[in-house]
């Protein structure tokens, strides 16, 4: 076959292939009437509401912590346990303990196969450091102590006062750029795959500059998960 003939053929294809939609208001997000205050404004916030108890947050935690390896140096994580009533404060305090210690992608599936998998009552205090203090995949000792830490208590409210301002109503749900929450359906990697034109649609809109590469992490210790975390 002529090579005129080839790229004849190749134009074809790539015309007749459907061209990757565009995310559309209403269907793929909603834009919150009330923004959310991110920790970070300097950069792209990804706010994950989650628990530990759900099926789905389960099932999507190890595909999240794949992709946000993926991610740039302007955009992050900021993981919220959601809480709908008080006994969920224990839950969003273990959270807030991971979040603190930066200690996510080491501890939180330990935390989310006792909750949800072996139906361990985490949420009561002392369940919690028992087990905690018993784990030998992460530093348990460093996660009680950063639970028992003055902060913590707060750190879990403002969790609790961030669930009830802007009306979640299930897990997961995701935030992006404190402006716009996205309506997921498909496959966890399809709406991750919002998430991130999302990101790329709050940095042009911001006038963000291109983000330098994220260094790939040497290893998974407490000071790589830390810095991913911030």
């Amino acid at each position: 076959m002529k090579i005129s003939k080839i790229l004849t053929t190749v134009l074809a294809l790539a015309v007749a292939l459907p061209a990757q939609a565009a995310l559309v208001e209403g269907e793929d997000y909603v834009v919150l009437a009330k923004p959310m205050a991110q920790q970070n404004p300097e950069k792209i916030e990804v706010a994950e509401f989650f628990g530990y108890f759900c099926v789905h947050c389960y099932n999507l935690n190890p595909v999240l912590l794949k992709r946000e390896r993926t991610w740039a140096s302007d955009t992050y994580l900021r993981p919220i346990h959601v809480v709908w009533s008080p006994d969920m404060m224990g839950l969003a305090r273990i959270a807030a303990a991971v979040n603190s210690t930066g200690m996510k992608k080491q501890a939180s599936q330990a935390v989310f196969e006792a909750v949800y998998n072996q139906k361990i009552n985490l949420a009561d205090a002392d369940t919690f450091k028992k087990w905690a203090e018993a784990q030998t995949a992460f530093d348990g000792k460093k996660l009680v102590a950063a639970y028992n830490g003055f902060s913590n208590p707060a750190q879990a409210q403002t969790m609790a006062d961030l669930t009830m301002q802007h009306n979640i109503e299930s897990t997961p749900t995701f935030i992006v750029g404190g402006k716009y929450q996205m309506r997921f359906k498909g496959t966890w990697e399809q709406n991750l795959d919002k998430v991130d034109e999302m990101i790329a649609k709050v940095r042009k809109e911001r006038g963000m500059k291109a983000p330098a590469a994220k260094a790939r992490p040497r290893s998974l210790g407490a000071s790589a998960a830390k810095a991913a975390n911030r």
